[in-house]
């Protein structure tokens, strides 16, 4: 722990902030389940025993999005969470610096992205929870145990896939077409930036659609580095747009959006204004990784669970380990098993359709362990693909220092905690003319600059001031301070028969459910790409006068980031119009059982350069309006 902070008569000292208890601790129950208005009732079993018309597993971007689409349109819904309540309202460290934390905040095997960071539970490694790699594999798997899931830790950048996006095999031959258009998609993608809020602009370039009018919220100004950059790039024929991130940058206008969102349902509008109205502008005060009390960023429990709770049409049981998909003599779906965590407990909630949203991969999961005679090779597996066709974001980065930033005049650059701006893919006409050695594309993500002090900041610094200490090396790190930077690319990946996740023979994770098994292989166009990157980052650092700081290798396996590294994995349960070539349809809703939906990032058939958080919840709610339509038609008994 960090020695005690001076003080002094007008110097308070800083406040020791440490997570709360989980709920199921701070409540001394099994489990803890929310009703309306997110009472707590007193045992899982109070709503367990009902049959929902859906059951929904998971509670991130895809969960909370059909729990919110369903609840609203007026289904009985059901949440199974694995990881324990979490609500960043109370609980996010909005004040604290790094240097109020253990280890001035550094990464630790328990919280590899720093002290502060909203993963409360889970990360690279999850106590009890086990998976391996195939020899010559090494896939790290990103695990949010926590209510909201992956959403409390995302860096909510927000770009909408393109036209090409949807149909990469008929433009170029490899992969796999989407059993949709983006024309499909887009009034889902502009009722989601509505409704979560996301900045941006209109700029009208290839393959980087724009939203409708009045949609996106304005984007912060550029940052000084990020000024000096775009004029630089310009020159060099790279655009520099304003970033689409989830951060509110003005307060939304509750009542237009819920009356456009939702025009013929009085309860839905009231809910959805409700909740938009707890919303506040985003005032930078720190870095969004860490979760927002004041609710200005995007995250499934404060925007998405509460308005759906606000229903009255929600139930949420938190700590609950699904075990298997169960169905019925007929085939078709009529629940789920799980663990209840907090007891070792094996529980049965039942429901009219079982939506899986856990992600991608622990999606895969459950289909593959979910086995019986009717289906012995795993639920929704007649086409064998399940677990199959996993992809991760190729991922390659470069830092420089830009002597043109030092010694700037003090003042407060913080700003939104990620990019104000990036760089959208450019090269669309050199593809096609077969002049890059790589079939697709990636977009660029700018960092650095004058972020707040921490462990390791402006690390190598030591290489800029031979030597210095004292006050002479004070003076230093005031001058280079903010003169650091860096590009991180984020490219596609092709789906390959060799990159897929099986159930190991060989792992069980502590309650005794198989675990996973993770193979991979990175094709010549990604680690074409990979050292494409590089490359470029480097010729922009030396175009705005710096000097690159880290490596960059000709060769793309040196280059590339490990797999899973990005956190960005889909696939495992594609889409598609062919039942032989893909597990459910272009509703998400799987071949075989008709009443089970597969809604997360496993349904993906590509996973394009834009990250895909955004078009997981797009089509999440696309799905969704399907399953109410179809459930209150009786298509789906």
């Amino acid at each position: 722990m960090d020695s005690p902070t001076p003080t002094s008569s007008t110097t308070l000292p800083p406040i020791p902030w440490k997570p709360p208890e989980p709920a199921s601790a701070r409540c001394g129950r099994r489990s803890t389940v929310w009703g309306c208005g997110r009472e707590q009732h007193e045992s899982a079993a109070v709503r367990q025993a009902q049959d929902y018309d859906a059951v929904i597993v998971g509670s991130g971007a895809a969960g909370g999005m059909c729990a919110y689409v369903l609840a609203c349109s007026g289904l009985r819904v059901l949440m199974l969470e694995a990881g324990r309540d979490y609500d960043p309202v109370t609980e996010t460290p909005m004040f604290q610096t790094p240097a109020d934390a253990p280890l001035r905040g550094a990464g630790t095997p328990e919280k590899p992205f720093g002290f502060y960071d909203a993963t409360v539970d889970g990360g690279w490694q999850v106590p009890g929870e086990p998976y391996a790699s195939a020899p010559g594999t090494d896939f790290r798997w990103w695990r949010a145990r926590m209510l909201g899931g992956r959403t409390n830790h995302w860096g909510r950048i927000s770009l909408r896939m393109g036209e090409y996006d949807f149909k990469p095999r008929s433009r170029d031959g490899l992969g796999a077409d989407w059993p949709m258009e983006y024309d499909d998609l887009a009034p889902y993608y502009d009722k989601t930036e509505a409704l979560i809020g996301v900045y941006g602009s209109n700029e009208g370039l290839e393959n980087t659609p724009n939203s409708s009018p009045g949609v996106l919220l304005p984007p912060p100004a550029p940052r000084a580095e990020e000024m000096l950059a775009q004029a630089r790039c310009r020159e060099l024929g790279i655009p520099v747009i304003p970033a689409h991130l989830a951060i509110l940058t003005r307060r939304l206008d509750a009542a237009r959006i819920s009356r456009e969102l939702w025009p013929n349902n009085a309860t839905a509008r009231r809910v959805t204004e409700e909740s938009m109205n707890r919303r506040a502008a985003c005032y930078y005060a720190t870095p969004c990784g860490r979760g927002c009390s004041i609710r200005a960023n995007f995250q499934s429990p404060t925007v998405l669970i509460p308005p759906a709770l606000a229903t009255g049409n929600l139930d949420v049981i938190t700590d609950a380990m699904v075990r298997e998909v169960t169905v019925g003599p007929d085939g078709r779906a009529d629940g789920v098993h799980y663990v209840d965590k907090t007891t070792g407990l094996d529980e049965r909630a039942t429901g009219r359709t079982v939506i899986l949203a856990a992600s991608a991969c622990e999606t895969a999961r459950i289909l593959l362990n979910s086995k019986s005679g009717l289906f012995p090779d795993g639920l929704a597996n007649g086409s064998g693909l399940v677990g199959k066709y996993v992809m991760d974001t190729v991922g390659a980065g470069v830092g420089g220092q830009i002597p043109a930033l030092e010694n700037m005049p003090p003042h407060n650059a913080d700003g939104a905690s990620a990019m104000h701006v990036y760089m959208p893919w450019w090269l669309y006409g050199e593809q096609a003319a077969g002049r890059l050695d790589f079939a697709r594309g990636y977009h660029i993500e700018f960092g650095g600059g004058r972020k707040m002090p921490g462990f390791g900041f402006m690390g190598g610094l030591a290489g800029f001031t031979d030597g210095a200490y004292g006050r002479r090396f004070k003076e230093e790190c005031r001058r280079y301070y903010g003169s650091f930077i860096r590009f991180d690319g984020r490219g596609e990946m092709i789906p390959n028969e060799d990159s897929y996740c099986e159930i190991d023979p060989d792992g069980v994770d502590q309650w005794g459910i198989p675990t996973l098994r993770f193979h991979w292989k990175w094709s010549d166009h990604e680690l074409n790409q990979a050292r494409h990157m590089q490359r470029t980052f480097a010729s922009v650092i030396e175009a705005m006068g710096g000097r690159v700081t880290s490596s960059v290798h000709d060769d793309g396996a040196r280059a590339i980031a490990a797999p899973g590294v990005i956190i960005h994995e889909v696939g495992g349960a594609r889409m598609g119009a062919d039942p032989s070539e893909s597990v459910v349809n272009e509703f998400c809703q799987s071949w075989e059982v008709d009443n089970l939906f597969v809604t997360d990032g496993a349904c993906f058939v590509s996973n394009a350069d834009k990250n895909p958080t955004l078009s997981i919840m797009a089509v999440a709610w696309r799905a969704s309006e399907y399953i109410a339509s179809e459930m209150t038609a009786r298509s789906i008994r």
